[in-house]
């Protein structure tokens, strides 16, 4: 049976409670019946993000390497491997099997290393965007449309700022607002990754870049835009002029990722502003809501 690393553990439980203390147990017996019904052998310790253990393995009788997913069953990680399913390799590790209910999938194997190894934060930036233009591709109806989540994004900041008694300058807040109402309803049926970040970015053999961990949703491939600018981001803070350099940086992937910059930085504040409240009300450490307020303010 596979061991469970201890942190994954006790976050797990922190995060989810009694269900998620339950799934634990659950795990290493569901582990090893994927295992047999998929030919496979563990060939490494296994590793987790934050909502998943990875079991590197070798898969059927020639034991190609390949990792087997099992997520905790949770609403974000439904259309995974539906997103995976539509790429079928393109940009992306490839699906070899998926257990929807047992939300598991077994996926082909990439690294060692990813985008967040690279120093020079422009070619991050521009290789992030070169991949977030090849995976832009056409969704099927199933998947989630972010349009149809502003209204109640908005209606949520509205309560937020109450509860939070206006923590941002008002205009900060009516800027995200604008957003969502403006942009919200004007998104295409395009699939996106919805958490394009570098350590979601692996290298790979068959292709240079390969997408890992995506959301599965519908609309402006503008909306990943903010989870790349987390990259080397003490470089942002730390310049004379912040807006200044978060629109170059924006500026680069857009441009590599065949977007409107405008719409780039409008979806990157109104997310900020959302990341700013969502920090407060459940316990960020504070460098990372002073990073979200700084950038949602300056790119108003």
């Amino acid at each position: 049976m596979i061991e469970t690393p201890e942190d994954f553990a006790a976050s797990t439980v922190r995060r989810e409670g009694e269900r998620g203390r339950a799934w634990l147990a659950s795990l290493p017996e569901l582990a090893d019946e994927l295992l047999d019904r998929w030919d496979c052998v563990p060939s490494a310790p296994v590793t987790h993000g934050q909502v998943g253990v990875i079991i590197p393995v070798l898969r059927g009788h020639d034991r190609t390497p390949a990792v087997l997913k099992i997520s905790f069953p949770h609403p974000g990680n439904v259309h995974e491997p539906d997103a995976f399913t539509v790429w079928a390799g393109q940009g992306a590790v490839r699906l070899h099997e998926r257990d929807d209910p047992r939300f598991a999938m077994l996926l082909e194997q990439a690294g060692p290393g990813s985008l967040a190894d690279e120093q020079d934060a422009d070619a991050a930036l521009t290789a992030a965007g070169l991949l977030a233009r090849r995976l832009a591709v056409p969704a099927p109806a199933e998947l989630p449309r972010i349009s149809a989540r502003c209204e109640e994004w908005e209606r949520e900041l509205r309560d937020d700022d109450k509860e939070l008694r206006s923590p941002l300058d008002s205009r900060v807040l009516d800027a995200a607002i604008a957003t969502l109402r403006e942009l919200g309803p004007d998104q295409p049926d395009t699939l996106i990754h919805g958490d394009l970040h570098v350590g979601n970015v692996l290298r790979g053999e068959r292709e240079p870049w390969l997408a890992i961990d995506p959301k599965g949703y519908a609309g402006d491939p503008a909306y990943d835009a903010i989870t790349l600018l987390h990259h080397r981001f003490d470089e942002l803070l730390a310049a004379p002029d912040a807006k200044a350099a978060v629109l170059r940086r924006l500026a680069v992937f857009s441009d590599a990722a065949g977007i409107d910059r405008e719409r780039a930085r409008r979806w990157t504040q109104a997310r900020a502003v959302t990341m700013a409240y969502w920090g407060r009300l459940h316990g960020d450490p504070q460098w990372r809501i002073l990073a979200a307020d700084g950038l949602a303010e300056a790119l108003v």
